[in-house]
């Protein structure tokens, strides 16, 4: 973990329930279907799936506040900024309207809140294709409906501190996109969001598509309807995008939770849908450990080194990559490619594992960034290494990654790395380091810092990436279970506004004991830990991302177009106006739905 530096209409139900939408919702090949997952059904013995048992709710609001709603289910589309309360009637105008709008190549969302006083069985959600006035149409399959669940979350108190459950008040909070479920039951008394996702289709034709969504089950038909403009621009795809997105994996989580042994076949296939998740969020970096628990095994998953270090009777070393070179090639088939970062050279507990021959046991050595003895154990490594990338042709694409460590300890690593092995390239997140960041290629600072304006622009010149990260310091911007989704979205608008090229985040899927129950942990505010869930399950918080990654880009190619361009000198105006808004300090006072929301507005 990154340790801080200093945060409509209702349509009423009848019983003319039209029968042609039960075949049309049963039926193959019609133009309404099921919800379509991001991850298609295991075609092996491992399965993908993990079911979820939601705990209760809290704070559910009293059974009398429930009364009085009509018979059956309630339907509405909502903001995507809310998350509604399990147990608690959704404070909404109802609307069975909804309009999106966006470019060709990307993706837009929605949301939908059900809501019933008594239990609602087997409600299932059906769309279909849209069309414009040519009848030329934006495909079904592009348009997902998938349940929200809920997970335990509490707040962010001290925000870095060891915690037990006791210590905060906890609640049921909307998270889990769940593409597996088909058909969910609403529960007497509660809500169940339904998020929405449309992938516009990079050649869709530019235009106003209008279609339905269909709210059935065996007593109950409701129908909303979806408009979508396509804008006449064109966004790359996510390995295209610009912005250098780092968020760091840990396998050793997606064992554990499946119970498979580590590095199997069965571990690398259900490896698979968590990382071309990830890669289609756009993610640049393969996090990789070269030495055992980095973190000093703060996670619920230690990570492990994915090098074995042997020290022989003779006193000569050796180094077995095969794990190392297995997960980068996995990680590249995936779809992440530009670069690799190993942990870390300078681990929070100065202790370096390898296997000792002569001993036949595990040994570990002590040792100062600068000692003698720190430089002899690496020195070779670095040399050994940069020959095994050299063959492996990774070199160029290879950094020695660290996290928050001293100056003085950096300026002693980078000594030895210019010395040893000066083709490697250097990352560091962490704060304010004047001295050491022109040897850094990838700089993530904490967003308590900003960089000088001479300092961006002459790394920009040479480069290199200049990026910044959230943790538990920040209560806002960030990326909790609980945060205001728009926040996540906000992260992009920043980065944007500031120059930055983009966002690190300490874990994307650093998962806790019941991941999909309860998002708490030992320490740190709930959902610190990952962004996404098991059975490659999306969240909120990571759509709401993905969405601010995707302004980002929309911004960086405007701003290039319309510098060239007289005539849209005012439009260049306006939007950088409205980007000069988004510094840390000012959120608390704009919250960050009202500044996405107006801005995306000017954006589109």
């Amino acid at each position: 973990m990154l340790f801080p530096f200093l945060k409509a209409k209702m349509i009423p139900f009848g019983l003319v329930i039209m029968p042609a939408l039960f075949l049309l919702f049963s039926c193959e090949g019609k133009k309404a279907v099921e919800t379509t997952p991001d991850v298609q059904p295991e075609k092996s013995a491992v399965s993908l799936f993990l079911p979820i048992h939601e705990l209760p709710d809290p704070h559910p609001d009293p059974d009398e506040a429930w009364q009085g709603l009509p018979d059956g289910v309630q339907v509405s589309f909502v903001s995507t900024d809310i998350r509604f309360s399990k147990g608690a009637i959704p404070e909404v105008v109802p609307s069975n309207e909804w309009q999106g709008t966006g470019w060709q190549g990307e993706r837009i969302s929605g949301q939908i809140a059900l809501w019933s006083g008594s239990e609602a069985p087997n409600v299932k959600i059906a769309v279909e294709s849209l069309k414009n006035e040519n009848g030329e149409e934006l495909p079904s399959d592009q348009i997902r409906t998938s349940f929200v669940t809920y997970v335990l979350a509490d707040e962010f108190g001290e925000g870095c501190n060891k915690r037990q459950s006791s210590d905060y008040d906890s609640s049921l909070v909307a998270d889990v996109i769940d593409h597996h479920k088909k058909s969910m039951t609403i529960e007497k008394n509660t809500v169940r969001p339904v998020w929405l996702s449309i992938d516009i289709p990079a050649n869709q034709a530019p235009g106003t598509y209008r279609g339905e969504v269909y709210v059935i089950n065996e007593t109950t038909s409701k129908t909303l309807s979806l408009e979508v403009i396509v804008i006449d621009r064109q966004l790359p795809p996510p390995a295209q995008w610009a912005f250098h997105l780092d968020l760091w994996q840990n396998p050793f989580s997606v064992a554990r939770i499946y119970d498979v042994p580590l590095w199997s076949e069965e571990h690398f296939e259900l490896l698979r849908p968590h990382m071309e998740l990830l890669a289609n969020a756009g993610q640049k970096c393969i996090t990789t450990g070269i030495v055992d628990k980095p973190w000093n095994g703060q996670t619920y998953d230690h990570f492990q080194s994915m090098i074995k270090w042997t020290n022989h009777k003779d006193g000569s070393w050796s180094y077995d990559y095969s794990i190392f070179d297995r997960w980068v090639e996995f990680a590249m088939s995936c779809g992440i490619t530009e670069q690799i970062n190993g942990y870390t050279m300078i681990p929070w507990h100065l202790k370096f594992e390898y296997y000792d021959e002569a001993s036949d046991r595990v040994m570990a050595l002590e040792a100062e960034p600068g000692s003698e003895e720190y430089n002899n154990h690496w020195s070779g490594m670095l040399k050994d290494f940069v020959v095994h990338l050299k063959e492996k042709q990774w070199l160029e694409k290879m950094a020695i990654s660290m996290d928050e460590r001293a100056e003085e300890a950096m300026k002693n690593t980078i000594a030895l790395l210019k010395e040893a092995a000066p083709e490697l390239r250097v990352t560091l997140a962490g704060g304010m380091h004047p001295d050491i960041q022109s040897d850094l290629f990838d700089y993530c600072m904490a967003s308590a810092h900003l960089y000088p304006d001479d300092m961006l622009a002459s790394r920009k010149a040479a480069g290199k990436h200049s990026t910044f990260y959230t943790c538990c310091v920040e209560e806002y911007p960030n990326t909790f279970t609980y945060s205001p989704p728009a926040e996540a979205s906000w992260l992009g608008w920043y980065a944007a506004a500031k120059g930055f090229d983009g966002y690190l985040r300490w874990a994307y899927n650093s998962w806790v004991k019941d991941p999909l129950q309860d998002s708490r942990y030992t320490a740190w505010p709930a959902g610190d830990t990952y962004l996404v869930y098991p059975g490659a399950r999306t969240s909120i918080r990571f759509e709401r991302l993905r969405e601010g990654i995707q302004d980002f880009e929309k911004i960086r190619i405007l701003r290039d177009l319309w510098e060239l361009d007289p005539e849209r000198q005012d439009d260049l105006k306006k939007l950088e106006e409205a980007l000069a808004g988004f510094n840390i300090e000012a959120l608390p006072e704009k919250p960050a739905a009202e500044m996405i929301n107006s801005s995306k507005e000017l954006l589109n």
